[in-house]
């Protein structure tokens, strides 16, 4: 059922204007958890806890924050 739905959604999609579909595209991004861990981020932060564990690391103070 969920492949019928998502192939009709793409169909009806494809019918839009190139303005209503980035219209569209907003409200469906808007509706997405934002709080998902994605490759990338696991890659990040695996190579920043190795850096932690082997102490290279920089001091807040240290940071310019302007």
């Amino acid at each position: 059922m969920i492949d019928t739905v998502k192939r009709q959604a793409f169909q009806v999609f494809d019918l839009l204007t190139e303005r209503e579909q980035s219209l569209v595209f907003e409200l469906i991004k808007s509706l997405a958890p934002d709080d998902i861990t994605t490759p990338d981020d696991i890659t990040t932060h695996i190579a920043a806890m190795d850096d932690y564990r082997s102490g290279e690391t920089i001091s807040h103070n240290a940071i310019n924050w302007d």
